[in-house]
């Protein structure tokens, strides 16, 4: 993986993954160069000042090609501008409180994106245990009763940044797509408060139910996937859920313990850690994890399951992908892309085109 800033991994990965988000409109090379450029190796405060400067600024350009009638300027504007903000509240603590306000300002500038969209998505509300899970139904134009991904994120990821390749990559291939903030996630954890669960069959199971009395889809035509901290979310769903058709794993968590265990207590997410998971320290959120595991539940997965992985991942390293892969009974597939080839960090955002033969396979498995 390329490193903007040799000194400090954590920043060069963030700009790495909205440079590969650029290629779906999240953002322009050189706006994220520019943004990148006045921050301090680092510096936190100069992460969020220089990102929510860029964000600022592209809104302002977004609002005035509103303005003047040229919408398609427009909608291209405000999603740059909504990535920017998500990146100018990466970093901050929760107890920050421009945290939810710049959290906010992302959301704004992607819904008026959405509603200049040829097929502007909907808006979707699940009920879940007396609150709700919000997101937005990506669906195949003229298409009637078709297959349909459930998507979730990662850690406290949000479900406006999973527009940025899935939904393409998705919807060309003719399968519709649900992307929601489950526990721990966008809206339903700013918002709500609604914390992450080692159980997270339970609102994918709300999410499919729904899907199946809401939407025009095909129930026996249904796959999960999640990234990141979601390929443990999604596993877990489908090793209980046994509706879902398919099951992709997009970077792969067995042991999510495992992945804490080692890193510091000032590591740069530990406080959104202790957040998702309703904790005050590091020690109370490791206890936390031990239920996260997929050991002794791998195997409960009956549908195909495919794993991509990158072999330099610095963040979940590639044996917990094989530790998965070695413990599933049904019909699977690994994808590893070498640590000496680009794809190979996390999730693979250093090459995107590495994760297309999952969505490939996901495309042969809920169309045929």
């Amino acid at each position: 993986m390329w490193h903007y800033y040799p000194e400090h991994y954590m920043f060069s990965y963030q700009l790495v993954r909205i440079l590969a988000q650029s290629h779906f409109g999240g953002g322009e090379f050189n706006e994220c160069l520019e943004a990148a450029s006045r921050i301090k190796p680092g510096d936190f405060e100069s992460f969020h000042q220089s990102w929510n400067l860029e964000g600022d600024m592209v809104l302002a350009e977004a609002e005035q090609a509103r303005a003047e009638g040229r919408l398609l300027s427009a909608r291209a504007t405000y999603l740059r501008a909504a990535n920017y903000f998500r990146m100018a509240e990466f970093f901050q603590v929760p107890t920050d409180p421009r945290k939810n306000e710049t959290y906010g300002k992302g959301v704004k500038a992607f819904r008026e994106a959405a509603a200049l969209m040829d097929h502007p998505p909907r808006r979707v509300s699940i009920p879940f245990e007396g609150q709700e899970m919000t997101g937005y139904f990506f669906e195949v134009p003229g298409q009637q009763h078709g297959p349909l991904v459930i998507m979730f994120g990662g850690l406290d990821s949000t479900a406006e940044e999973l527009f940025f390749g899935p939904y393409e990559m998705l919807n060309e291939r003719g399968i519709s797509l649900l992307i929601l903030d489950g526990p721990g996630q966008g809206e339903s954890l700013r918002l709500r408060n609604m914390l992450t669960r080692y159980d997270y069959n339970v609102p994918a199971t709300a999410a499919f139910d729904w899907a199946i009395e809401n939407l025009d889809v095909d129930p026996k035509r249904i796959g999960i996937m999640a990234v990141s901290m979601g390929g443990y979310m999604a596993a877990r769903s489908a090793a209980f859920e046994h509706r879902f058709r398919a099951c992709g794993i997009w970077s792969a968590v067995y042991n999510y313990y495992d992945v804490w265990a080692k890193r510091p207590d000032n590591h740069p997410l530990s406080s959104v850690l202790c957040h998702i998971v309703g904790v005050e320290n590091m020690a109370e959120a490791r206890e936390k994890l031990t239920q996260f595991t997929m050991k002794d539940v791998v195997d409960k997965i009956q549908c195909p399951t495919y794993i991509s992985h990158g072999g330099d991942d610095r963040q979940v390293p590639v044996a917990q992908a094989q530790a998965m892969f070695d413990e599933l009974t049904c019909e699977k597939y690994l994808n590893i892309t070498p640590a000496d080839s680009t794809g190979s960090a996390h999730c693979h955002v250093d090459n995107m085109t590495k994760v297309l033969p999952l969505f490939d396979w996901m495309q042969q498995q809920l169309t045929k």
